[in-house]
C-alpha cells in the first residue's frame, strides 16, 4: 500500500472531509504508537507501513511510562489539544488500517507487548485480561 492509499483508507474509516485531516490523524496516532512500541514488533510494523508512515512511527523515542489503551488516548489528546472523544475516533480510524497492514500474526504480537485496552483501539475484541505475573 502506498502512503496515498493509506490516507484514503484512513479518510474512509474516519469519514474525514479531506486528505489533510486524514494525514494529520495518521501522523499523530503513529507518533503516539511509536512512543509505545519497542523491539521487533516496532521494526516489523515499520516494514509493513508505507515509508512516510514508518518514518513517523520510528522517529519517536519509546517512552518508559506504561499507559493503558485509555491512557494512550488521554495522553494523545493532551499532546494535540483535541478532545478525548475526537482522539479516540482518530485512533480507531488509523489503527484499523494499521491492523490490516500488519496482519493478524504481527497484530497479536503487538497486542501482547502493549498493556490492556489496546485491542479495542485496533478494532479487536479484548477477550480476556492479562493475569499478573506470579
Amino acid at each position: 500500500m502506498t502512503f496515498d492509499q493509506m490516507l484514503e483508507s484512513v479518510r474512509y474509516e474516519g469519514a474525514y472531509p479531506t486528505r489533510e485531516r486524514a494525514a494529520e490523524a495518521v501522523h499523530q496516532v503513529l507518533a503516539a504508537l511509536g512512543r509505545r512500541l519497542t523491539g521487533d514488533e516496532r521494526a516489523d510494523l515499520a516494514r509493513c507501513l508505507p515509508v512516510e508512515a514508518a518514518l513517523t512511527l520510528t522517529a519517536q523515542i519509546p517512552d518508559t511510562r506504561t499507559l493503558t489503551g485509555w491512557g494512550f488516548v488521554k495522553d494523545l489528546a493532551a499532546r494535540t489539544g483535541a478532545t478525548p472523544a475526537t482522539t479516540r475516533w482518530d485512533t480507531g480510524a488509523v489503527l484499523a488500517v494499521v491492523s490490516r497492514l500488519a496482519g493478524p500474526d504481527l497484530l497479536a504480537r503487538i497486542l501482547r507487548q502493549l498493556p490492556d485496552g489496546y485491542a479495542l483501539l485496533f478494532g479487536q475484541a479484548e477477550l480476556r485480561q492479562r493475569q499478573p505475573a506470579a
